[in-house]
């Protein structure tokens, strides 16, 4: 059996849409690659509202499994995704390297962050197509 890559989700201060990112890949794509997220900086804990809505969307708890960390502290990785930081993004050395363009939900509402954790779960489903 061959490795599976690791795939690492990347922005700003790993509280939301890298963290969707990595429950999400856990979650549909756990048996196709390896799922971490991280940042630049770090926050004391996962968005609230993106912990409460991929509880009630998907039944996952975030904050049982992840924490925000920085990108020091993940393994390396063959692919970078990085979710739209609209700043320099942090250099990760991998083989393939995307960036999703993800608007921030933080302070919007549910209708936003259904939208982007929508979209993530779209695009975690086609990069598992892309790998297998």
């Amino acid at each position: 059996m061959r490795n599976k890559p690791k795939v690492a989700f990347i922005c700003v201060h790993n509280s939301c849409r890298s963290q969707i990112a990595e429950a999400l890949g856990k979650h549909f794509a756990g048996d196709i690659f390896e799922s971490y997220s991280a940042g630049t900086e770090t926050k004391p804990q996962i968005n609230q509202d993106a912990v409460r809505l991929m509880k009630e969307l998907y039944g996952i708890d975030m904050e049982a499994t992840q924490y925000s960390k920085l990108i020091d502290e993940i393994p390396s990785v063959d692919i970078v995704i990085t979710m739209g930081c609209n700043v320099e993004c942090p250099y990760l050395p991998c083989k393939h390297r995307e960036d999703w363009g993800l608007n921030d939900p933080t302070g919007k509402n549910d209708e936003e962050f259904r939208k982007v954790i929508n979209v993530i779960e779209n695009k975690i489903i086609e990069l598992c197509d892309r790998l297998q």
